[in-house]
């Protein structure tokens, strides 16, 4: 998952426990890698999920917008003419030691926009 490095940071340090996002992830996800955007440009860690919520925008911020790193007039101008959020509720988060770039990947994902799905047995992530 392709996340603002402010934000990326946010969750690996605890300071974020929820991701905010447009979509839905496949209900069957319970692992989110990391990519944290330019200008770092690598995979820094992973997070479980605990929970995913929808709801309309007022009903996402009124439950999570404390936790959630981000000011609601920014959040706000991110929902701005949807009629449904979701928040991805962090269980756990934990930071690579070493970030990975997406060439040392195997097969090489594209960089991701928002998402993208990688096979669950990616070798290049089985020991970070």
């Amino acid at each position: 998952m392709a996340i603002h490095e402010h934000w990326a940071d946010a969750i690996m340090d605890g300071r974020k426990t929820v991701e905010f996002r447009k979509r839905r992830l496949a209900p069957d996800i319970d692992t989110v890698i990391v990519y944290a955007t330019a200008p770092v440009s690598m995979v820094i860690g992973r997070f479980t999920i605990a929970e995913v919520v929808s709801g309309t925008p007022e009903e996402i911020w009124s439950r999570f917008g404390d936790v959630g790193e981000i000011d609601h007039a920014s959040y706000s101008a991110y929902y701005e003419g949807r009629d449904s959020a979701v928040a991805i509720v962090v269980a756990e988060a934990s930071r690579f030691d070493d970030p990975l770039a997406l060439a040392d990947i195997e097969p090489r994902p594209a960089v991701p926009q928002s998402f993208a799905y990688l096979p669950a047995a990616t070798p290049a992530l089985a020991g970070a």
